[in-house]
Order: structure tokens, then C-alpha cells, then sequence
């Protein structure tokens, strides 16, 4: 049996009203999620927990069968495993954003989603003029990274999980005084290190090209999402099958590295709306000749529900339905495999919020030995009629599998 579960990031939503009260996967054409729907079964489930925060690893921790309170730990050594970065017990990983401010506001969480390669030489510089023996950064991709601390003791590394942060997507267009890091001694520390960071990015030549471009400069760090090393059964010892993963992203990656599934890199990869939607599908059926499950991550409709842009949502849900979904479903078709395809988001992104919600998610499943139903669309408003709902979102996998 083949196991393939199609994930697009954020792609849930409200209804909303330039669409006469439909959401984007309402609007959007997508024939062959809704084929998936029709022919197999249509459910909804909740990826986020009480008391978590509706975050992507989180819910994405959820999808893959483990349940966040039991494993999660936070977001930074979840960045670090992918990136290779050995995190020790006495250590902590905070998300590091390279973040456009403006007149005290959050104008850009992403500062334009800046290249690699310019961050490569941005994070360079805060490394060379604030770096030590015990404070490291680590560049990522875009304007994703890491900063790693190591505590003098337990109390010390305690102060720095009690740090209460809020991640800079969810404060778009905000005065950010109110959402600096707060509690105790170690989030006034941490204020510091952004204040000072500013002095060095600011003017380093990168942004002036940047400026001069008439895009958004990466004249700040940003600290959130802190956590330590994580622990959790391999996936294969969980439910019996080897697999890989696919995604553009370090978060994905890394949980994919520590459950140990295979990681697979496909170029054009981008988080981005201009990612290899194609290249996914290809490579996820590539790796299923030699193992049985294959989990793809597209982070593209997330993206726009953070930027409020609806039509670029509408796109890149209409993308990965012609191409990741229409390609992995063609294959199939025409094979002699069994097979089982779920499809699903990890969490709603709504464009009015521009942030994550706890909103339940649709899901859809077909393939071997899934019973159909009477569902023939895949969206939210089609699967709060299915009575399949699975409340935790961890036991979804489960029953997916067995």
C-alpha cells in the first residue's frame, strides 16, 4: 500500500464577502480535490490543540500523527534539526525573522522575502558583531533563521521558555511596543539584541540596494518561537511504514528529520507562491518506488493568507490542485497500486485575520478500502455537513494508515 498525504499550508478560510460569502476553496477550481472528495470520504478536524498556539509546527506535528502535547517543544530546534544544527540539552533555538519596521509598525514580516543569498550576508554581519562563544546565528532560507543560546543552568535556560513571544506574521501592520518579547529579565535581554540589531542592518549596503530597488529592507531581527531539544519515536516505529517528505521549508524539514523520514529537496522549491508545485508531485512519486509513504508540503497558500492576498490565494490553491494533486491522482488512476491519498490543510489562514486560526479543517481521503460517502465538493462549508469528524487531529494519521 502507498500512502500519500497532500498538505497545502493555510488553505483553509472564512467565508468571505468579495466572493459572496464563499471561501477560496469554494472559489477556487479545483476538480481533482473535489474528485478525491467524491469518490472517497470528507471529514473535519482540529490540527491545533487546547492551549497551543496555531502555528505550523504545531499543526503540521498534528497531520503526522504525534500529538503536540505530548512532543512539542517549540518551533526552533525543529528549524535547527533540518539545518543541521546540533542542538544540546543546555541549549535554546529561537525563529530569528529577518523583518522590515517602520515607524514602529511591523510593515513586512518576510522584509520582502528577501533572497538567501542576501540574508546569507545580513545574518554574516549580526554573527561578526554580535555573536559569542555562548550566542549564535544560524541563516536559513529567505528570511527565515535561527539564534541559539547556551544557558548557564537550568534556571537560566527556564527564564529563557518563559519568554512570552509573538510571532511577526500575526502582527502585520501593528505597532510592535506591545508585542516585544515580555517576562522577566531574559525578554528585556532579547529586546537588547533587537534594538542593537537594527544599528547593523539598517545601513548595511544590502539594504541600501534594497532601497534603492524600492523593496522592503530587512532592518531588524525578530525573536520568537523559542524551544528546546525535541524527542519523539521515529515514524516508521509509529506506524509501520518508511517514508519521505517534501517541503521548501526548515520547519517541515526538521520535524520530518527527527520522525525520520527521508527529506527530500526538489529544485525551484521555493515557500513561495513561485514554488515547483510540479517538481513536488514528481519527486513525491519518484520516492514512492522505493518507500510507502510520502508527505508533501506546499507553504504557498499560507503565504498569501498572511500578505491578505486573495487572488494570489485563490492561484496557488488552484496550483496545487492542478499540479501537486491532478498529478499525484493521475498516476493512480492509471495504476494497479493501492493507494490511499489524503488531502487536507494544516490550519486556516484567513485572509480578513492575516494570521492562523483555530478554525477545524477539512479534510478529504480516497483510495483502497475508503468507503465513500455523499460528499462531492472538497471545502469547509461541504465537510461541516459530513458527520466523520475527528476531534483530535493527531488521531487522524492513525486512522488514515490502519
Amino acid at each position: 500500500m502507498k500512502y500519500i498525504v497532500l498538505v497545502g499550508d493555510g488553505m483553509g478560510d472564512r467565508p468571505i464577502e468579495e466572493l459572496d460569502g464563499k471561501t477560496p476553496l469554494e472559489a477556487a477550481k479545483t476538480p481533482n480535490m473535489n474528485f478525491i472528495a467524491e469518490k472517497g470520504r470528507v471529514g473535519l478536524t482540529n490540527m491545533i490543540p487546547a492551549r497551543l498556539a496555531p502555528a505550523s509546527d504545531v499543526a503540521n506535528l498534528s497531520i503526522l500523527g504525534y500529538n503536540p502535547h505530548k512532543y512539542y517543544t517549540g518551533r526552533g530546534p525543529l528549524e535547527a534539526a533540518n539545518m543541521g544544527i546540533n542542538i544540546k540539552d543546555d541549549e535554546v533555538a529561537f525563529r530569528c525573522n529577518l523583518v522590515t519596521i517602520s515607524d514602529g509598525k511591523m510593515v513586512d514580516y518576510s522584509a520582502g522575502h528577501i533572497s538567501t543569498e542576501e540574508a546569507v550576508t545580513l545574518i554574516g554581519a549580526l554573527n561578526t558583531s554580535m555573536g559569542k562563544e555562548d550566542m549564535k546565528f544560524y541563516t536559513g532560507i529567505s528570511y527565515r533563521h535561527l539564534l541559539v543560546f547556551k544557558s548557564k543552568d537550568k534556571e537560566d535556560l527556564k527564564g529563557f521558555l518563559k519568554i512570552k513571544c509573538t510571532p511577526p506574521h500575526d502582527i502585520t501592520g501593528n505597532n510592535v511596543k506591545k508585542y516585544l518579547p515580555k517576562k522577566g529579565e531574559h525578554s528585556d535581554f532579547l529586546n537588547r539584541l533587537m534594538e542593537e540589531s537594527i544599528e547593523i542592518l539598517a545601513g548595511h549596503e544590502v539594504n541600501k540596494v534594497r532601497l534603492d530597488l524600492k523593496e522592503n529592507p530587512a532592518n531588524t531581527i525578530w525573536l520568537w518561537g523559542q524551544g528546546t531539544k525535541p524527542s519523539m519515536p521515529k515514524f516508521s516505529e509509529h506506524f509501520g511504514v518508511e517514508g519521505s517528505i517534501i517541503s521548501a521549508v526548515d520547519l517541515i524539514k526538521g520535524i520530518g528529520k527527527i520522525i525520520g523520514l527521508k527529506v527530500i529537496d526538489v529544485p525551484g522549491a521555493t515557500g513561495y507562491y513561485d514554488t515547483n508545485y510540479l517538481g513536488k508531485a514528481q519527486y513525491a512519486l519518484d520516492s514512492l518506488k522505493d518507500r510507502d509513504f510520502v508527505f508533501v508540503h506546499v507553504e504557498a497558500p499560507d503565504e498569501a493568507g498572511h500578505n491578505g492576498d486573495l487572488r494570489e490565494k485563490i492561484a496557488s490553491i488552484e496550483k496545487f490542485d492542478k499540479l501537486v494533486v491532478g498529478t499525484v491522482l493521475d498516476h493512480f488512476k492509471s495504476s494497479n497500486e493501492e493507494f490511499r491519498i489524503l488531502v487536507l490543510p494544516d490550519h486556516a489562514t484567513p485572509i480578513s485575520l492575516r494570521t492562523h486560526s483555530r478554525d477545524y479543517v477539512c479534510f478529504a481521503m480516497y483510495g483502497t478500502d475508503i468507503e465513500q460517502d455523499s460528499i462531492m465538493y472538497f471545502n469547509e462549508k461541504e465537510a461541516r455537513s459530513s458527520k466523520f469528524r475527528i476531534d483530535r487531529g493527531h488521531e487522524l494519521m492513525e486512522f488514515f494508515i490502519r
